[in-house]
């Protein structure tokens, strides 16, 4: 387990040649699926070194893939592997997948074991047509403004989620997981297997530092043409592969790519590489789309992160956090070997041989708080734009369209003042 970017399917890799029988399902929800296989950094056939890789690329991506789908396709997989003498290495940074896993008992299942016809009454109920998410995020607001408060006006899938969980559940979707009704959720005491956690992590600007390289190697691997070929107008992004970050952030690019491309008669400020294009507003929107894909990996690196530390502290999970920040800024070959495979083979070991005592959490605590993500900002002299999370509002703080705006409505205060006679 860890956040995008912490080398977790690296480490899967490097394990098989400490055990026998190796065998990695994936669990990240974007991998899944068919197609964008840079932007969704998928572990390439040589960098597998042999090990057979489980649920990649398997999935058409015009499809949902909830939680429920994948702990239907993971489970008789993993139970083949274990049937075998093999040893199953789930790898993946979508930690609902995996808490799906573990536990047997999922809120995904009350809403699908109901009748079509009950849930359509219950959302009509709420006054949410079965196919009208226009008003979905106002009556969220409604049932519990806390909810409302942590996703986006626009990410109707979510909203519809929440709604339906409300539906069928009774419970509000800020509690789900807390107090009573996280009892049989993801609860390592109710585990469909015995499962020994190993949570890969470093330094969060490392890892910031690490996302913006990332980036750039993906933009030079192509990228861009991946996402020209799913790119549609007419889209829905909470669907499918659409979903991916790295989708949304790139339409306005290229809208007016194409639509330009087709209309200008100069085509010589068109490249068959759009990386090198010679139009100074298609360049600009291109370097916002770079930098709005950055940002937004980067905040889910946060998003993972507060995730772990919650499983560990609210829902009792056993993380052995090995802190990969060191084998990161080292340069020397075998770091990456002695700062996290060894010890984590360690962990391994231990745990196949059941020396349960040894086995100590290793969670560490950074002041990650649950509270920040349901925290709410403001921005007054932006339009009274909303952010969401310390990070998206220290992120708009440092803007230059934020500070620029600043400045200007202090320059204004300053000439309304009365002069000193």
């Amino acid at each position: 387990m860890g956040a995008t970017g912490a080398g977790k399917s690296r480490l899967a890799v490097d394990l098989a040649a400490h055990f026998a029988g190796v065998e990695v399902v994936s669990a990240d929800s974007m991998q899944v699926y068919r197609g964008l296989d840079v932007l969704t950094n998928k572990v390439p056939l040589h960098e597998q070194k042999g090990v057979p890789h489980h649920l990649l690329s398997v999935i058409d991506p015009s499809v949902e893939f909830t939680c429920r789908d994948f702990r239907d396709h993971a489970v008789p997989i993993i139970q083949e592997i274990l049937d075998r003498g093999g040893l199953p290495v789930i790898v993946g940074g979508t930690n609902f997948y995996i808490q799906a896993l573990v536990s047997p008992f999922l809120f995904d299942d009350m809403a699908q074991d109901m009748q079509d016809c009950t849930l359509s009454d219950r959302l009509d109920g709420l006054g949410l047509i079965n196919d009208d998410v226009g008003c979905g995020y106002e009556r969220l607001k409604q049932i519990d403004p806390l909810a409302a408060q942590r996703i986006h006006p626009n990410d109707h899938r979510k909203i519809r989620r929440y709604l339906e969980l409300y539906a069928t559940t009774g419970a509000l979707p800020s509690n789900l997981f807390q107090g009573e009704t996280a009892k049989k959720w993801g609860r390592t005491s109710n585990s469909r297997f015995n499962c020994c956690f190993l949570w890969v992590d470093a330094d969060l600007q490392v890892l910031d530092n690490y996302v913006n390289q990332r980036v750039d190697c993906m933009m030079d691997a192509g990228l861009l043409d991946e996402v020209c070929g799913i790119s549609d107008p007419d889209a829905v992004y909470t669907l499918g592969l659409r979903q991916a970050i790295g989708v949304r952030e790139f339409d306005e690019f290229f809208r007016q790519y194409l639509t330009r491309k087709e209309s200008d008669k100069d085509r010589a400020v068109f490249s068959t590489n759009m990386l090198t294009v010679h139009d100074d507003q298609l360049k600009r929107l291109l370097d916002e789309a770079v930098s709005q894909l950055k940002t937004n990996t980067r905040r889910l690196v946060r998003r993972q992160r507060r995730w772990l530390h919650r499983l560990s502290k609210d829902f009792g999970w056993n993380l052995h956090r090995v802190d990969a920040t060191r084998a990161f800024c080292c340069t020397t070959g075998d770091s990456w070997d002695k700062e996290v495979v060894e010890p984590c083979a360690d962990v391994v070991k231990r745990f196949l041989s059941e020396d349960t005592a040894g086995l100590a959490s290793t969670t560490a605590s950074d002041g990650i708080g649950e509270r920040e993500l349901w925290t709410q900002y403001v921005c007054e002299a932006c339009d009274k734009r909303v952010l969401r999370g310390a990070h998206e509002w220290e992120q708009h703080r440092q803007g230059r369209g934020h500070r620029k705006r600043v400045q200007r409505l202090k320059q204004n205060k300053s000439l309304m003042r009365p002069s000193e006679s």
